[in-house]
């Protein structure tokens, strides 16, 4: 048997059933009202599957829901077949060495050890064992890993920004962050049109949010689409794409975002941009601004995605969920996209 514990969900706006709406109450006997006094638990786009525990109670168990504040942490039975219906899309790079994919000092080391070679060390836990009496004269393949925890697709915790917030409270770090902020509905900002170093405001998010109809919600994951996105290993990788300022985090986070995430290697514009304009202004204030920001509301971000382009503006569910790395400024993730391909029937 599979569990899962929904989140908080919210509607993209236009292709959801509104806020309030008796979605199946008559079918799903949940025991309350699926808004509460707070305006949680409403319908979600179709993109989370109604558990199969209540599939006998369903006209159509396609339907897909959300769960809210009034379920926070209540442990759904489900059925893992009846888990989606669309598309996954996988939106990590592949962790690698020997790739520019960080500054030199950061660029992660993988040693891989393959069968044969395993075969030797497993051997040496059975004093007597000749490797070659192994099936296939092969042991364990294993890789021994040494990089950051901001190596590959990452999700920074407050901490990294931070060590305290601006109320003077400790900054969360990577192991307290909440699940529910990982998983919920996704927002797709396009700047890929924007210059190499440009570091977007918050008219260019209302902007961007005008031309795809969708108005910003506490609980919504908004991934930013640079010019980076198709550069992970090149040697350029790190100097393109724009950057998400402080303005603009602002605009995010104080409307209850409280994860965003970036193809590019940095939610700030790149370093070699933003070096030449403090050469020549003297401005420490353009130094990490976005990430600074994050003094005041404190949020995650996901750092060095990949196939942003192939998602829609909304519509689409994210989860992304860092590894548990104890007292860290970050964790490795492995976010994926949910598409309902059944939106338009």
């Amino acid at each position: 048997m599979e569990y899962i514990s929904f989140p908080q969900g919210n509607a993209c706006k236009g292709n959801c059933a509104p806020a309030g709406q008796d979605l199946f109450l008559n079918q799903i006997d949940i025991g309350a009202s699926p808004v509460n006094s707070d305006g949680f638990m409403t319908p979600s786009c179709p993109l989370m599957a109604a558990p199969s525990y209540y599939n006998n109670k369903l006209s159509d168990n396609r339907h897909f829901y959300s769960m809210g504040k009034a379920y926070s942490g209540q442990v759904i039975p489900l059925d893992k077949g009846n888990l989606m219906y669309g598309k996954i899309i996988d939106l990590s790079v592949p962790l690698m060495s020997g790739i520019a994919s960080d500054p030199e000092s950061f660029l992660p080391e993988i040693e891989y050890v393959d069968n044969k070679r395993g075969a030797l060390q497993l051997a040496e836990s059975f004093p007597g064992l000749d490797p070659r009496e192994l099936p296939r004269q092969e042991g364990w393949a294993v890789e021994f890993v040494r990089m950051s925890t901001h190596a590959g697709t990452h999700m920074d915790a407050p901490y990294h920004y931070h060590s305290h917030m601006d109320d003077g409270s400790a900054s969360k770090t990577i192991d307290e962050i909440p699940l529910e902020w990982c998983i919920g509905p996704g927002v797709k900002l396009d700047f890929r049109h924007f210059p190499d170093g440009y570091v977007a405001t918050a008219h260019d998010i209302e902007r961007e949010l005008a031309k795809i109809g969708h108005h910003i919600t506490a609980g919504d994951i908004v991934l930013v689409n640079t010019a980076a996105g198709g550069r992970y290993g090149s040697e350029d990788f790190i100097h393109r794409g724009c950057g998400m300022g402080r303005e603009a985090t602002l605009y995010l986070t104080e409307r209850g975002v409280r994860v965003v995430g970036t193809d590019a290697w940095s939610w700030d514009a790149p370093f070699s941009h933003t070096r030449t304009k403090f050469e020549q202004s003297g401005d420490v204030s353009l130094i990490w601004e976005g990430h600074y920001a994050g003094s005041q509301y404190p949020y995650c971000q996901i750092e060095k995605l990949c196939n942003l382009e192939l998602l829609p503006p909304c519509g689409f569910n994210v989860i992304s969920l860092p590894v548990k790395v104890y007292k860290a400024s970050a964790g490795w993730a492995r976010p994926v996209a949910f598409i309902d391909e059944r939106a338009g029937e």
